[in-house]
């Protein structure tokens, strides 16, 4: 494994509920933009977890006028 694979071990996995707790909307919303590719995701099962450093950089990537 690399440093970065390595790295990503040790980040916080949000679920779709905790994700959306965060940004302050639905987990219905989280899946959504799942399955419109807008978000970045690991799917564990049949689940799916969302590595917060993804979420922020999505974040980061979407903000307007700076």
């Amino acid at each position: 494994m690399t440093e970065n694979q390595t790295e990503i071990l040790h980040e916080p996995l949000l679920d779709a509920e905790q994700a959306g707790m965060l940004l302050g909307i639905s987990k219905a919303s989280i899946y959504e933009y799942v399955r419109r590719g807008e978000l970045p995701y690991i799917k564990i099962g049949r689940h799916i977890r969302i590595i917060k450093r993804d979420l922020e950089e999505s974040l980061y990537e979407r903000r307007k006028g700076i």
